[in-house]
């Protein structure tokens, strides 16, 4: 297990006096399965706080019933059903301008309304947009629908709602559809954990359950065993980032 170079810099974390902080978020959420059962038992285990981006359309009851019993874990809304509208050859997209925007808005706010009634205290106001994309024409209007800030996939970018993203995709979705290397997961992290120092924020982990194969598993129990030995580094919840945002929108 290469953890050096991020132990490296957690070091310089701890020399400035300083905490990193790491948040996790997993997508595509619909029923209760084997896999999530494993994800809610890993992350429960290590104390790792973890935001579930659900897809609203098709979700009920019994992921409800079944996250009553994970207290560490907070649903977020994944478009309406993680339906491509894109036209052809172009990116996947459920979010996109190839529809009325009312149409979509339409879908956003009964998402928000279903999952916020389904999961009521464990649900955070915030929009994961299936693949990781949305029209930047509907941003403006995401407050009114009661969204407090929206999660994709990159660095941040000044935008009409905050912004809370991840930064560390496990998947190797262009070509073996497995874990990617672990070299470069850790490059990655340490990466991003050098913005941080530098510039602040936090480092998202991005997960998919439902595919992952045993080395994605091996990979977030190694990750997770090697940020809780670290005083200098901290697993932080949804609900904290979304307050951190809003007071930092007030000032």
């Amino acid at each position: 297990m290469n953890t050096d170079i991020t132990t490296t810099v957690l070091d310089r974390f701890q020399e400035a006096g300083r905490v990193a902080r790491f948040w996790l978020r997993d997508d595509d959420a619909i029923e209760p399965t084997p896999a999530l059962d494993r994800l809610l038992e890993l992350t429960e285990a290590h104390d790792v706080p973890l935001a579930l981006a659900v897809i609203p359309e098709p979700t009920g009851e019994a992921l409800a019933e079944r996250l009553t019993r994970a207290r560490h874990v907070s649903v977020t809304v994944h478009g309406w059903r993680h339906a491509n509208h894109a036209m052809e050859m172009s990116k996947k997209r459920e979010l996109g301008a190839d529809r009325p925007a009312d149409v979509v808005l339409g879908e956003l706010s009964a998402g928000f309304t279903k999952l916020a009634d389904l999961h009521s205290d464990r649900f955070q106001p915030v929009l994961v947009p299936p693949w990781n994309r949305i029209d930047p024409g509907l941003l403006p209007c995401l407050s009114g629908l009661g969204f407090r800030a929206f999660s994709v996939y990159g660095p941040e970018k000044p935008a009409v709602l905050p912004m809370i993203n991840t930064h560390v995709d496990v998947m190797d979705w262009h070509g073996t559809r497995g874990c990617r290397p672990r070299d470069a997961l850790w490059r990655e992290i340490a990466a991003r954990l050098t913005v941080c120092l530098e510039s602040g924020g936090s480092v998202g982990l991005l997960t998919h359950h439902l595919v992952h194969d045993e080395a994605v598993w091996a990979f977030l129990g190694d990750l997770f065993e090697a940020t809780a030995a670290h005083p200098a580094c901290r697993w932080v919840g949804l609900a904290e980032l979304v307050e951190e945002m809003a007071v930092d929108q007030k000032r």
